[in-house]
């Protein structure tokens, strides 16, 4: 869960830092006050996308950083990729200079934004203000629906069968539309390929005959000079070993005279031994090699080969054999290609391969969404839509990445209207607390172990507004919920309360966020009860919601 947050020079915030404890927390403020900069600010931290316009003015850069509890999915993924600390907890920072410039870091170790987005994933789950509006896509409600029932995975499998399928589909299009020049080409290919396979190369072939070449056609002139060599160290009337012999004799008769020409003498006996095994080496390669005028004429027909193959295609010699597996590679995908009746037969497979898959996809959903429908619908009886139902339908539509069905997400506000989908819902004050009770219930199917809500409670107030503080309270009982809002009614089932507020300073405006005591809370209720003029009787009222 969120431990801490620290902000510094972020939009109207000067210097903030803050401690989050679990269950339900609130946050409560005038309006523009900048309730919703702390859900931003942590938002960024996540890896959201920040600009300039986010660092308080005259400030050269905004810093924030979050603290986290760590979890066994949130160690194994920093230790995966290299930011597990065992000695501290879990701390994302993020900071943008007045440029937009743009840093990153996970436990101190540099980080990309993408990364701070992927384990920010992991760790909260912010339904903004606007939440409802996008329930109002049916690509959301898909989604959504998708996520309540854990089908991710299915549907990626899904989307993988599709997109093989339909690249079999574009295939067999395109052969038919170009069979002619598919055909052309296949010739080409065809004679390439036949021509590279003639000549048979191996890899690394060039390299060896090439200096198997060099050694026949100089055979000669290695045996004329291997020869001299020979002769010169150990076979002519004053061989050179002999010498260097006689040398080394002489002066180690005068090493009793003096002993410093021990390390010549030592020198001259290691140059003898080299010597001798260099004329041990001669002859042994003038034993093994001779003059093979018929092995030179095969070998110099080989390179010719190689050479005038390696022109034709306009490839150095050493590379025919990787051009040989290219264009073997190139044939054989296009003779799959231009086999009709085998790239029919193919597309015919992968379709039932994808059908197979969304079938099973399409029977998932029907049960989540009968599951959703009732649990919506329940939660609507105590939202003052008695009688209201919530169902998800899910509409046939043709083969498409995401499956063989649309979903579709209907409301009844009340017993005895008919159903119609969401978005033409006519009351934005059912729409508000039909998706707060979508938010919640599908809220509890998450392991996100941090639920923020940002004033997801809009439009609703009275009786309902309590019955909304409840459903979090609740919700806050498994994780750590934090909330946005303007209802007295649901601040006040808070476990923990802050407050924002608006304050000159040196001219400028700082918005400043302080924890509550119940007799600041007390206040904070009365302010949000009876507006600027607070009396006895609204803090009563204050102190009555927050002993229920």
């Amino acid at each position: 869960m969120l431990r801490t947050l620290a902000i510094r020079d972020f939009v109207i915030v000067d210097t903030l830092e803050l401690e989050f404890s679990s269950g339900f927390s609130v946050l409560t403020g005038e309006t523009g006050a900048g309730k919703s900069i702390l859900i931003d600010a942590l938002a960024l931290a996540l890896g959201g996308r920040g600009d300039a316009s986010m660092v308080r003015e005259s400030a050269s850069k905004t810093d924030i950083s979050a603290e986290f509890t760590l979890n066994e999915g949130i160690s194994n993924w920093l230790k995966e990729h290299e930011f597990y600390d065992a000695d501290q907890p879990l701390i994302l920072r993020r900071t943008i200079d007045n440029a937009g410039r743009s840093k990153a870091w996970i436990n101190g170790t540099t980080a990309t934004a993408g990364q701070l987005r992927e384990i920010g994933d992991m760790l909260v789950d912010i339904h903004g203000q606007h939440a409802h509006q996008s329930l109002l896509k049916t690509d959301a409600q898909r989604d959504l629906l998708d996520m309540q029932g854990g089908l991710q995975e299915q549907v990626s499998e899904v989307g993988i069968r599709y997109k093989a399928w339909r690249n079999l589909s574009k295939q067999r299009e395109e052969f038919e539309t170009n069979a002619k020049s598919v055909l052309q080409e296949r010739e080409r290919l065809e004679w390439q390929v036949g021509e590279l396979d003639k000549l048979k190369i191996k890899p690394g072939e060039w390299e060896s005959i090439s200096q198997e070449h060099s050694r026949l056609a100089h055979a000669a002139s290695l045996l004329e000079g291997a020869q001299e060599a020979a002769s010169l160290i150990s076979e002519s009337d004053h061989p050179v070993l002999s010498q260097l012999t006689a040398v080394q004799q002489k002066l180690l008769k005068l090493l009793d005279y003096d002993a410093a020409l021990k390390p010549v003498t030592d020198a001259l006996e290691s140059a003898c031994i080299n010597l001798q095994e260099t004329t041990y080496a001669l002859n042994d390669y003038l034993g093994s090699t001779e003059l093979d005028p018929a092995r030179l004429r095969e070998v110099e027909n080989r390179v010719e080969a190689i050479h005038t193959t390696a022109r034709r295609f306009h490839v150095a010699p050493e590379k025919l054999h990787e051009e040989f597996a290219t264009l073997s590679l190139q044939l054989q995908q296009l003779s799959n290609a231009t086999d009709m009746e085998a790239l029919k037969a193919q597309e015919e497979k992968a379709l039932q391969s994808y059908l197979q898959v969304a079938q099973k996809l399409g029977k998932a959903r029907q049960k989540v969404a009968l599951e959703l429908g009732q649990a919506v619908t329940a939660a609507m009886q105590d939202l003052s839509m008695g009688g209201g139902s919530f169902s998800v339908a899910l509409n046939a539509v043709e083969p498409a990445a995401y499956g063989l069905e649309q979903v579709e997400f209907l409301v009844a506000g009340h017993a005895g209207v008919q159903a119609r989908p969401l978005a033409k819902v006519a009351s934005g004050g059912e729409l508000a607390r039909i998706s707060l009770a979508i938010s919640v219930i599908t809220s509890c199917a998450t392991t996100t172990p941090t639920l923020i809500f940002d004033e997801v409670d809009s439009g609703i107030g009275g009786g309902v507004a309590e019955v909304v503080g409840r459903l979090l309270k609740r919700l806050g009982q498994d994780r750590q919920v934090l909330c946005v809002t303007h209802l007295p009614q649901v601040a006040s089932q808070a476990n923990q309360h802050f407050q924002v507020s608006k304050a000159s300073q040196n001219g400028k405006t700082i918005s400043q966020i302080e924890a509550l005591d119940n007799k600041q809370r007390v206040e904070e209720i009365a302010r949000m009860l009876g507006g600027i003029e607070i009396t006895a009787t609204t803090r009563k009222h204050a102190r009555e919601l927050l002993a229920s």
